[in-house]
């Protein structure tokens, strides 16, 4: 036990406990988290800020609104139900195509137009949501992801998860679908994490269920051919989420789309660890080294703290592995 603990500590692997106590206690209040638990205030907000997100196409509030959501959305193209206040993909539904009564998955599996009205009815009632409270459902246009990216992912949207620390973007992974995620980008789920270098936006690692993966499942490609396009952009579309929420530990999930350049798909005030595992490095290092300069990031432009970032956390800086043992804490 002590040996393990010893291994955790000099590995910089950042825990539960820690983050809970360290970073979300610290430097999230929690009067600013309905700012990026419901959806459509993060819409509201990032939209001030000239940060552009997934089009809203409609949105169900009530149950005698969900007979006809349908008729909202466009003839036979794809779509994304969401619920308000949910959280980790639960309860979202990618649609690829649709003749308004059969409703195709990006997965293939067919569902009718009285699935998706229970689904969204069960949304409304908190299935879904934190906590399980009544929530409320959005309806989005489908995104369609940059190909240097897509093409590593299979039946669904490959997302980019970045970590900001102090206004300092400090790790990140892109999240690639897969059959067995059902298309989603959630790693529980089976999805596969990539580890980024934060100096190129290149593959450093990638993970699949904690294990180290060297192609994609489904695809076979190669994973470590994958690189990030438009790479400082992105990241100071993370950074800038900082100063709009306030909030000082988020999670910032982040795609590209095909036509419009990085969107914002949502934030998280409590952004989970296995972003260490498909990185292979510890979050605490890097964490420090933000907090350090937090009176500078105040002053600092969201571009400035990105340049400062890129120089300190490159992968060439730090290409430690952490203890293996220690994986199953993160989740």
């Amino acid at each position: 036990m002590w040996r393990r603990w010893l291994g955790i500590k000099r590995s910089g692997i950042l825990g539960m406990n820690g983050r809970n106590r360290h970073y979300i206690g610290r430097y999230n209040d929690r009067t600013l988290y309905p700012l990026v638990d419901n959806k459509l205030k993060t819409k509201e907000l990032a939209d001030s800020y000239g940060i552009p997100t997934p089009a809203l196409l409609h949105t169900v509030s009530r149950q005698h609104e969900v007979n006809d959501w349908h008729h909202h959305v466009p003839a036979g193209q794809g779509f994304v139900i969401k619920p308000v206040k949910g959280s980790g993909g639960k309860g979202i539904v990618v649609i690829d195509h649709h003749d308004q009564q059969q409703f195709v998955k990006t997965s293939g599996t067919v569902l009718s137009l009285a699935d998706l009205q229970r689904h969204i009815s069960n949304t409304l009632s908190g299935l879904h949501s934190l906590g399980g409270t009544p929530d409320s459902a959005i309806i989005e246009q489908r995104v369609t992801a940059a190909e240097a990216v897509q093409a590593f992912a299979y039946e669904g949207l490959p997302d980019i998860r970045v970590i900001v620390c102090c206004g300092f973007p400090v790790m990140a992974m892109t999240r690639l679908p897969t059959h067995e995620s059902d298309g989603k980008a959630n790693l529980h789920q089976g999805a596969i994490g990539v580890g980024l270098d934060m100096a190129s936006g290149r593959a450093i690692s990638a993970v699949q269920h904690g294990a180290l993966v060297d192609r994609h499942p489904d695809t076979a490609l190669p994973l470590a051919q994958l690189s990030v396009p438009g790479w400082s952009d992105l990241l100071t579309f993370a950074a800038t989420c900082f100063d709009m929420t306030g909030l000082g530990y988020l999670g910032v999930d982040l795609v590209i789309d095909e036509h419009r350049g990085p969107l914002l798909l949502e934030l998280n005030a409590r952004p989970g660890l296995a972003i260490q595992v498909a990185n292979q490095t510890g979050l605490l290092p890097r964490l420090k080294a933000a907090e350090q300069r937090r009176r500078e990031a105040l002053r600092w432009s969201p571009r400035q703290r990105v340049e400062l970032a890129q120089q300190l956390f490159a992968h060439s800086n730090n290409p430690s592995k952490p203890d293996d043992s220690s994986s199953s804490s993160l989740s």
